[in-house]
């Protein structure tokens, strides 16, 4: 758990996010569009219920892909957060393929993955939330960026002999390190002024891509003192890249990725500073009781109605940031384990369901109260996925992508086909948030 810190200065917040100018969009239909706290499509509310597909580009040239998304689809699911990098490290639990490695070298079957990904998620009028790097291990991620410019050197997460918050502290490095910040403009530049090979629509005329993200989970370190010192340039990585992709894709929002208030040393003020940024279109949160310690997995029982009260009232929080600020909000990441914390197919997703409803139900109050909440994306989809070690484990050189990524067991969090009562609440959300 992180420490719970007090509301950031005032004076700290202004100067490290000044206010900037609106930057231009043209008319075109069919992209997605921030109008104060509500995101509007073609004149009208959009919110949705979606989901996180993040390996969509690794499964872009199998025939898997369309019927995963004809099934998300046919559960009402309408917007998808995938990732659009991966940075080829010796991370320990870091996915293979990688997109690119130090040398400036792209796997092509990646990048044409994500271009089939898009062609198909954009011909059932879905919606892809793209993300260009990652804060954790699992995909490289900044920790790459670092070890490719610092001589070599890295820290793996949950490394014994570099116990939390040494991890995260040594991530932070990243914001300051202008060599590893330019490579990373570098792939920003790469993947936003791309042309999809399949559509030959560049990806910055796409209306299928509704937002840009930063990063999965950018956070500016793991303890406080490390935090301080790196706000500045924390801020202004924030503010340089958002800027960046407005001007290469100014059709399209973005946002930052943030977990919200536990990314944020639970700060409030750090949250609205970190997002204030004119270019930067919405607040994002995300919610994980029991990685947060919310919910003891040895006795989910015992402790689920206090997990499921302490969610509630995180996303509470949240939509009165963004009430604050006057964004939109989504909540694009959450996760519950099965009942138990086992991970087989044919244990019961109960207590998963009760968080399910939770978020989805607050975006449907929201949408009838005319509040910020415009939507969600639970983690994660593992669709026709199965685990192919009796451990759980991902290891390099397996194909069979789940929505639970390398470092975690593959059922631990992700929704399978399967899933009846779990898809059922999807679903039955997805009806009534479409008839508000």
């Amino acid at each position: 758990m992180l420490n719970r810190r007090t509301v950031l200065a005032a004076s700290i917040a202004t100067a490290a996010a000044p206010a900037r100018p609106a930057l231009a969009q043209t008319s075109a239909a069919g992209f997605v569009r921030r109008d104060g706290p509500r995101l509007t499509l073609d004149g009208k509310p959009y919110r949705f219920v979606g989901a996180n597909l993040w390996y969509a580009a690794w499964i872009g040239h199998e025939d898997r892909l369309a019927r995963e998304l004809d099934a998300l689809a046919s559960d009402g699911v309408s917007n998808l957060r995938i990732a659009a990098s991966a940075e080829l490290s010796p991370l320990k639990n870091s996915v293979r393929p990688a997109f690119h490695d130090q040398d400036g070298r792209y796997d092509e079957a990646l990048l044409t993955g994500l271009d089939h990904a898009l062609a198909a998620i954009g011909a059932r009028g879905m919606k892809a939330v793209l993300y260009l790097t990652n804060f954790w291990e699992w995909s490289g991620g900044m920790a790459a960026y670092l070890q490719w410019t610092n001589g070599g050197h890295y820290i793996d997460a949950n490394d014994p002999a570099h116990p939390w918050p040494e991890f995260p502290d040594f991530v932070s490095g990243f914001y300051r390190s202008p060599d590893a910040v330019a490579r990373y403009h570098a792939h920003v530049r790469r993947i936003v002024g791309r042309v999809n090979t399949v559509t030959g629509t560049p990806y910055a005329e796409d209306p299928a891509i509704m937002a840009w993200q930063l990063a999965n989970e950018p956070r500016p370190g793991g303890s406080g003192a490390v935090v301080d010192g790196a706000l500045p340039d924390f801020q202004a990585w924030i503010a340089s890249t958002a800027r960046l992709i407005k001007t290469l894709a100014p059709n399209h929002l973005v946002s930052t990725g943030s977990e919200g208030l536990m990314g944020s040393m639970e700060r409030p003020g750090l949250v609205l500073s970190s997002q204030a940024d004119d270019a930067v279109d919405y607040h994002t949160a995300h919610v994980w009781p029991a990685n947060w310690n919310w919910l003891d997995r040895a006795d989910m029982a015992g402790t689920h109605d206090r997990a499921l009260s302490l969610a509630s009232d995180y996303v509470a929080r949240h939509i009165a940031l963004a009430q604050q600020a006057g964004k939109p909000l989504v909540v694009e990441e959450f996760g519950y384990p099965r009942n138990g914390d086992v991970y087989g197919l044919d244990v019961s997703t109960s207590m998963r369901d009760d968080l399910y409803a939770l978020i989805q139900d607050a975006v449907i109050a929201s949408a009838r109260e005319g509040g910020p909440l415009v939507g969600s994306n639970f983690w994660a989809w593992n669709g026709e996925g199965r685990a192919r070690h009796a451990d759980f484990r991902f290891r390099t050189g397996d194909t069979a992508f789940l929505g639970d990524p390398p470092h975690e067991p593959q059922g631990w969090y992700g929704v399978f086909d399967d899933d009846r009562s779990t898809r059922a609440v999807i679903r039955s959300r997805a009806a009534a948030l479409a008839a508000v």
